[in-house]
C-alpha cells in the first residue's frame, strides 16, 4: 500500500503532455494551454486612446480653451486642434494627433463653446499610448499558458481568432455492476440508481474536458475484458468506477492484468478512497476508482486531476491549497489518514458530518477537502489547517 504523498508523486511522473497541438476557435479554447508561443499581430491600443470621458486639449499657458467638436469610441474623423483648442472626447476614443492631454470632465467647467479646467494637467496625461499593452510583433502570452476568461478577451482584443493549445485527453468513463439502474426507472429490490457517470462526467465537463465517452458494464469478466480492450485502444485516459476490490464479482483487476496493463500501484493509505488503481498501457493512463460514489469523487479530485492537468499541458499542481482557521475540533479514528469533506468560507474551515464513503449528502455541500494524518491527530477550534479546495 502506497502513501498520498507518494501515490501523487507517481501520477505526476507518469503523467505526459500530449505533445500534438490542435488549433481551435478562441470560444473553444476556455482551459486550454497554449501549444505556442503567441505573438500580437497589431499594436494595443492601435491609435493614441482617451482613458476618461473628458477633454482632449492642446495645451496652452491659459485654463480657458475653445471647444471645436467631439471625438466618439469608433470615430475616425481626426480634428485639427490648435494652442488653447479642446474637442470633448469619451473613454476610448481616439485621440487627435494635435492634442497633448485629456482632462477628466469631473475637472472641466463648461460655458458654451467655451471650457474652463481647473487645474493644468501634464504632457499625455489620460493617454494610452499605440502599444501601451502590447508591441506589434511582441510576445503576447508565452507557451504553456492556462487559456482563462481573461486571457481569451486579452486575445481577442488582438483580432486573434484562433489558437494553437495542448490536445485535450480523449476520455472513456466505466461504471460496473449489476445492482446499477437509471434514475427514472423504478426502483426494484437490490438495485440502487446509478450516480458516478454522471457525477463524474460533469466534474470533467465542469473542468473543461468535454471529449468523454460512458460505458456501461455489467459484472461479467468477458464484457469487462473486451470493453476495457476497446477503450484503452481509443482513448488517452479509463476511468473506471468500481469492480476493482476483491470481490467474487470484481473482475476489473483481472481483465486489467490479461491486458498487460502495467500497474503503477493499487491501494493507497488513505480514507475513504483505499482501492484505487492507478496504471499504464503505452500512451494510455487508467485510473480505476473505489465504486463508493464519495470515495470514487475524492479520488478523482485528488488524482485523476492531477493527471488531467499533466496529459493538458499544466504542471499538475492538483487542488489549490490554503491556510484556514478550524470552526470545531476533529478527532481522527484510525490510524489511516483522512481526506475529509469541509466547507470553507473567508479564512474558516468546517469539517463536516456525514464522511462515509458512500455518502454524497455531505459532499453536495462541501467546497474543499481537509487532510488528517498520524495516528492520534486532532483539529481543535481556531486551528490553522491546510485546505484543499475544490474546483467548483
Amino acid at each position: 500500500m502506497i502513501s498520498i504523498e507518494d501515490a501523487l508523486q507517481a501520477v505526476k511522473l507518469n503523467s505526459e503532455e500530449i505533445s500534438n497541438g490542435v488549433t481551435v476557435s478562441i470560444e473553444k479554447a476556455n482551459n486550454s494551454t497554449l501549444f505556442k508561443d503567441v505573438y500580437s499581430p497589431i499594436n494595443m491600443p492601435p491609435f493614441r486612446q482617451s482613458a476618461m470621458d473628458g477633454y482632449a486639449l492642446n495645451l496652452h499657458d491659459d485654463f480657458t480653451y475653445s471647444l471645436i467638436g467631439e471625438v466618439k469610441a469608433g470615430d475616425s474623423h481626426q480634428p485639427k486642434l490648435n494652442q488653447g483648442e479642446a474637442v470633448r472626447i469619451f473613454t476610448g476614443a481616439a485621440v487627435p494627433d494635435s492634442a497633448n492631454a485629456v482632462i477628466m470632465q469631473e475637472k472641466v467647467v463648461v460655458n458654451g463653446n467655451e471650457i474652463t479646467i481647473v487645474s493644468k494637467p501634464s504632457i499625455e496625461y489620460n493617454i494610452r499610448q499605440i502599444g501601451e499593452q502590447v508591441k506589434k510583433g511582441a510576445l503576447a502570452l508565452k507557451k504553456g499558458t492556462k487559456l482563462t476568461p481573461a486571457a481569451i478577451g486579452y486575445l481577442c482584443s488582438l483580432g486573434i481568432s484562433e489558437v494553437s493549445v495542448y490536445k485535450k485527453p480523449s476520455i472513456a468513463l466505466i461504471t460496473t455492476g449489476n445492482e446499477l439502474i437509471e434514475a427514472g426507472e423504478p426502483l426494484t429490490y437490490g438495485k440502487i440508481y446509478e450516480s458516478n457517470s454522471k457525477m463524474l462526467q460533469t466534474a470533467l465537463l465542469s473542468l473543461a474536458f468535454d471529449s468523454v465517452s460512458v460505458h456501461k458494464i455489467k459484472d461479467d469478466y468477458d464484457d469487462t475484458y473486451s470493453k476495457l480492450n476497446e477503450v484503452i485502444a481509443k482513448n488517452d485516459l479509463v476511468i473506471i468506477s468500481g469492480g476493482i476490490s476483491v470481490g467474487d464479482y470484481d473482475f476489473v483487476g483481472k481483465a486489467l492484468n490479461e491486458l498487460n496493463v502495467e500497474e503503477i500501484f493499487y491501494k493507497v493509505n488513505q480514507k475513504p478512497g483505499k482501492p484505487l488503481f492507478f496504471g499504464k498501457k503505452d500512451n494510455t493512463l487508467l485510473f480505476a476508482l473505489p465504486g463508493n460514489p464519495a470515495a470514487a469523487l475524492t479520488c478523482f479530485y485528488m488524482y485523476v486531476f492531477v493527471a488531467l492537468q499533466k496529459l493538458s499541458g499544466f504542471e499538475g499542481k492538483g487542488l489549490v491549497k490554503i491556510f484556514a482557521k478550524s470552526t470545531l475540533n476533529y478527532v481522527k479514528i484510525g490510524d489511516r489518514p483522512l481526506l475529509l469533506k469541509a466547507y470553507y468560507d473567508e479564512g474558516k474551515v468546517t469539517i463536516l458530518e456525514g464522511q462515509s464513503s458512500a455518502m454524497l449528502q455531505t459532499y453536495a455541500i462541501s467546497n474543499a477537502l481537509v487532510k488528517m494524518s498520524g495516528e492520534n491527530e486532532k483539529f481543535c477550534t481556531d486551528d490553522i489547517i491546510e485546505v484543499m479546495l475544490l474546483p467548483v
